[in-house]
């Protein structure tokens, strides 16, 4: 009888473990709660057959394997809570964590240390606290503790819908964390150990949390499913653009016309005909830059790029031009662009995805030029031996030391709400390595900003291995 919920627990956990793993991909989040699960599993699953046996030895034994699965367990949720709350900055705290973890393991598994035997209880057998059992119970409070906080944190400052996901996964965690009243029994308090009730409240509000709110939703894959869905109006827009664009100018003729024979006045001034005639570009200037926004986000959402994209050779000069011509530049602002470009190289990879990182960075540098209202952008290419480099360098006002290394991580942004997404330069950064190349960024606050992205070298003969005749000839076609 007293093994039946924690059986019936650790069945649940790891099904519903596995089930966001198939549903969401293997992604930090959903393998961090994965790791929660399978822990969860083998923790409650071992107790239940604890309870049953009547060796000594064999309680000896499950005692001590038990208790290795709990050892993680603290750390297993400071590592979901921090996925959740997106705290990189956490990551070094939960391998200090987890590397305490081993070392209590260790110590459990060849001394009586940590558990020192069993205790006999009228429901069966429970582990008996050691010495330094305590230091596991100081551990699971720190960094539980610190979990929950920083997740309350990041629920405070989110958004309506993603602060119902966090308030959601704090009261989830928050139960969970009840079930160590079952280190009471650990000390000699002879109570049926209550956790497994907590876990299984704690197991439905984290269903509801994943059903109702996408707890493991990857943000990107909804900002891509929102930006695929605004193609069709965009779509709409243009066509009604090129409509105006087409029949305006006979409507202003005939206005015209009317005007100088006096058959109407003339209501509307020479300067505002001269920005009636270039609403239609206008428009279909800001269309294309929302395209472009729109692939940049569908292509964030894909966490395997070769998967989507054909990988082949390229010219680096090629693309470039390319990206630069068809940027939807406002106007006045293509003249900022420099290009020295003369020593052209190929690399492997995605001429589409290379023009969408040349595509972040243009529009990054526009932003950070007029919003200091002086600088220009130079973008260059270089030969160096087993590598070859592309130098992005705008004369804007710079990035803050403290920023810069802070700058690929993704869902980071320094720009006011609304005006960026914070997935531009961590897209960037996952192309290039999925290049095989590198991105680096070097900033001087008030005086630059550069990125030099670096590529492995390739051969023409490599080149032709993959069906591309050589930068030369492509150049002068």
């Amino acid at each position: 009888m007293y093994s039946f919920l924690p059986a019936i627990i650790s069945v649940i956990f790891l099904t519903l473990g596995f089930y966001v793993v198939k549903r969401k991909g293997l992604t930090r989040v959903s393998s961090s709660f994965l790791f929660l699960c399978v822990t969860t599993f083998f923790w409650q699953a071992t107790w239940a057959v604890l309870y049953q046996v009547k060796d000594p030895d064999i309680a000896n034994f499950l005692v001590k394997l038990g208790y290795f699965f709990i050892l993680f367990l603290p750390t297993s949720i400071y590592q979901f809570l921090s996925e959740i709350s997106n705290s990189r900055n956490e990551r070094r705290y939960v391998h200090a964590s987890y590397a305490v973890a081993c070392g209590l393991a260790a110590v459990m598994l060849t001394t009586n240390l940590f558990v020192n035997g069993y205790y006999e209880y009228s429901w069966g057998f429970y582990p008996k606290a050691g010495v330094l059992h305590f230091v596991h119970v100081l551990q699971t409070a720190v960094v539980v503790c610190r979990g929950l906080y920083i997740t309350w944190l990041e629920e405070r400052e989110a958004h309506h819908f993603q602060q119902a996901r966090l308030r959601s996964c704090v009261v989830g965690m928050l139960i969970y964390f009840f079930a160590s009243l079952d280190y009471l029994c650990n000390y000699g308090v002879d109570f049926y150990p209550p956790g497994v009730i907590f876990i299984l409240i704690s197991f439905s509000i984290m269903t509801v949390a994943i059903v109702k709110y996408g707890l493991m939703d990857n943000p990107a894959s909804i900002a891509a499913t929102i930006a695929h869905e605004m193609r069709t109006p965009l779509a709409t827009i243009q066509l009604q653009a090129q409509s105006i664009g087409k029949y305006l100018p006979e409507l202003f003729k005939g206005y015209q016309l009317a005007v100088d024979n006096q058959l109407c006045a003339q209501g509307i001034k020479t300067h505002h005909f001269e920005k009636i005639r270039d609403i239609a570009a206008h428009i279909e200037t800001e269309v294309r830059q929302s395209n472009a926004i729109i692939d940049i986000t569908l292509a964030s959402a894909h966490r395997d790029l070769h998967k989507y994209y054909d990988y082949s050779v390229h010219s680096m000069a090629i693309t470039i031009i390319d990206a630069v011509d068809n940027y939807p530049f406002n106007p006045g602002e293509r003249d900022n662009i420099e290009l020295d470009i003369e020593h052209d190289f190929i690399y492997l990879g995605s001429d589409t995805l290379m023009k969408y990182v040349v595509y972040n960075l243009i529009k990054n540098a526009l932003f950070a030029i007029k919003a200091e209202g002086k600088g220009g952008v130079r973008l260059a290419l270089e030969r160096h031996g087993s590598q070859n480099r592309m130098t992005f360098v705008d004369t804007g006002p710079g990035i803050p030391a403290d920023i810069v290394p802070h700058v690929f991580e993704e869902f980071f942004t320094t720009k006011r709400e609304g005006s960026g997404s914070g997935m531009g330069l961590a897209f960037c950064k996952r192309v290039i390595s999925s290049f095989q190349g590198s991105i680096l960024c070097h900033s001087r606050h008030g005086e630059f900003t550069s990125f030099v992205l670096t590529f492995p070298a390739l051969q023409e003969g490599e080149g032709r291995a993959f069906g591309y005749e050589g930068a030369a000839q492509v150049a002068q076609s």
